[in-house]
C-alpha cells in the first residue's frame, strides 16, 4: 500500500528528495532499470511501476501489473492492427492509473513513460496536470530506416500508408508529452521536426562497472568445454535470432569462419522467438532454416540460448571478436555492453551502429549482407590479437567517455527532476547536450534524398 499524500504538500509540488514518480512500460524495467531503482533507493520518494511484467522485481517500488484480454481483431484493417493493440492496452492502463488514483490515492509528480506500445495514450486522462517525461525509441518511416531496407523483404505498394498509420498512437504520444528523450541522434532525427525541439538525447548509460575487461574469467559450456580469454572465442548476441539483427549474414559468415580456423568457437546468445519484423513461416524458426542452407561445425557454434546479465557479461569478457548486426533501427544494449568489455567490435555499417563506432578506431563497420566482409574482418582481428588491443581499449574508453552510466544518472535525475518541476526546456538539457559526440549522423532527409537519387 502507498504512503498517503502529505497533508502539508501542494498537489504536484516536486521536492528534490521527496518526489512521487509514476514509470510506465510494458517489459519491466526496460530503459528504466537504472533509472528507477536509483529513485526508489531514496525511502523518501514513492516510486510505482506500472506494467505487464509479472516476474520483474524492483527493490522499493511498488508495482502494478495489468492484463490485456484480447489482440486485436482477425477483421481489423491491416493498417489499424499496431493501432487497436495500443488502444486495448492503454485502455487497460487506463483502468489500472484511475485505481491507482481513486483508491490508493497516488498523484505523482511526474511520470515516466515509454508510449510505444500505447501505455501512455490516456494518462492525460487521469493526470493532466503530471508532467509526463517520455522515452521517444523510434518514429516509423517506409523509407530510410528499416522499412524497404532489406533488398529480400521489401515492402508492398502500399506500406507507405501502413507506415504511416502504424506511427498513429506514437503521434499521440509526442503531442501528450511535456518532455522526452532519445538514447541515439540517428533515432531522435526520425522523430517529425516539430517535435525534436522537445526530446533530449541521452542514453540510458551503460554500466562500465560489470561490463568490463576481465583477463582471468573463464565460460564453460553446457557440453563441458571450457573456453577462457586468449582463445578463439567469436561472440554474437540478439534478444531473437532474426532478420533485424543481421541473423542470416551471421550464420553464413558463422560457415565461413569455421571452416577457416579450425580452433574457433562461435557463441550465439538469444532465443529463436521475433521481436521486429516478419515472423518465420509456420512451424520453423529462422535458425532452423539457416541451419539446413549452410554446412558448419555443429561441435563449434554452440548455441547457449537467452542467458542471465552475468553470464552474458561474462561470455563478452571471454570474446576475441564479438559481431553485431542491425537494420537501421533501434541500437541494442549488447553492442555497448561488450564495447565496455574490451571487445573487438565487427558492427554493420548501419545507422545508429556508425553513431557510436568509427572504423578501425574503435571498432569496425562492415556491410550488413556481406557474409565475407564480417568474417574477413574477424580474420583479421584473429590474426592480430595483440595488434587489436588499442581497438580494444578505445572501444571501452569511448564507452567511458559518452554512454557511462556513472556519468549519465545524475543527468537523467536531474532531467526527471526538473521536468517534475515544470521547468520547460529543462536546464539541464544544455548539459547534456555536452555529453554528446561531437560528430552527428546523416540526418533522415539526406539518406532520403539518397534512395531518391538511386
Amino acid at each position: 500500500m502507498l504512503r498517503p499524500a502529505s497533508q502539508n504538500k501542494k498537489p504536484y509540488e516536486s521536492k528534490q528528495n521527496d518526489m512521487k514518480i509514476l514509470f510506465m512500460h510494458p517489459n519491466m524495467p526496460g530503459q528504466y532499470k537504472y533509472l528507477c531503482a536509483e529513485f526508489a533507493k531514496d525511502p523518501k520518494n514513492q516510486v510505482v511501476f506500472i506494467t505487464k511484467n509479472k516476474v520483474s522485481v524492483v527493490p522499493n517500488v511498488h508495482k502494478i501489473i495489468y492484463e490485456v484480454p484480447r489482440d486485436s481483431s482477425p477483421h481489423a484493417h491491416r493498417y489499424m492492427i499496431h493501432a487497436e493493440r495500443a488502444v486495448l492496452q492503454g485502455q487497460e492502463v487506463w483502468r489500472a492509473l484511475k485505481r491507482l488514483r481513486d483508491e490508493e490515492g497516488f498523484y505523482p509528480d511526474v511520470i515516466c513513460a515509454h508510449p510505444g506500445w500505447g501505455d501512455a495514450l490516456y494518462v492525460k486522462d487521469v493526470y493532466p496536470d503530471a508532467p509526463l517525461l517520455s522515452f521517444f525509441e523510434f518514429y516509423y518511416h517506409s523509407h530510410g530506416a528499416d522499412v524497404n531496407f532489406d533488398p529480400a523483404d521489401m515492402a508492398r505498394a502500399d506500406d507507405d500508408a501502413r507506415v504511416r498509420t502504424k506511427n498513429m498512437h506514437h503521434l499521440m504520444g509526442l503531442v501528450d508529452s511535456d518532455w522526452g528523450f532519445c538514447p541515439t541522434h540517428w533515432q531522435h532525427s526520425l522523430h517529425p521536426k516539430e517535435f525534436q525541439s522537445k526530446i533530449s538525447v541521452i542514453h540510458d548509460g551503460i554500466n562500465t562497472d560489470v561490463c568490463k575487461p576481465n583477463p582471468e574469467k573463464t565460460v564453460t559450456l553446457s557440453n563441458g568445454l571450457t573456453l577462457k580469454k586468449g582463445d578463439e572465442v567469436v561472440t554474437y548476441i540478439a534478444r531473437n535470432f532474426e532478420p533485424y539483427r543481421g541473423f542470416p549474414t551471421f550464420m553464413k559468415a558463422a560457415e565461413i569462419i569455421l571452416r577457416e580456423r579450425p580452433n574457433c568457437h562461435i557463441i550465439a546468445i538469444g532465443a529463436d522467438e521475433v521481436s521486429y519484423g516478419k515472423k518465420a513461416p509456420d512451424g520453423t524458426t529462422y535458425r532452423q532454416i539457416l541451419s539446413q542452407q549452410i554446412s558448419y561445425d555443429k561441435n563449434r557454434l554452440h548455441f547457449v540460448g537467452t542467458l542471465g546479465y552475468d553470464q552474458m557479461v561474462s561470455v563478452l569478457q571471454i570474446s576475441a571478436a564479438h559481431i553485431y548486426l542491425t537494420y537501421p533501427f533501434v541500437l541494442s544494449w549488447s553492442s555497448m555492453e561488450s564495447m565496455a568489455c574490451g571487445c573487438a567490435l565487427v558492427g554493420s555499417d548501419t545507422p545508429p551502429v556508425r553513431e557510436v563506432i568509427t572504423h578501425g578506431e574503435n571498432g569496425f563497420l562492415v556491410d550488413f549482407f556481406s557474409p565475407a566482409a564480417v568474417a574477413n574482418q574477424v580474420f583479421e582481428i584473429l590474426d592480430h590479437p595483440t595488434h587489436m588491443q588499442h581497438i580494444r581499449d578505445a572501444a571501452r574508453a569511448s564507452i567511458i567517455n559518452k554512454y557511462d552510466l556513472k556519468k549519465l544518472m545524475p543527468l537523467h535525475m536531474q532531467l526527471v527532476r526538473e521536468v517534475a518541476d515544470k521547468k520547460f526546456p529543462p536546464p539541464v538539457d544544455k548539459e547534456i547536450q555536452l555529453m554528446q559526440p561531437k560528430t552527428r549522423p546523416e540526418s533522415l532527409y539526406v539518406e532520403k534524398q539518397k534512395i531518391r537519387k538511386a
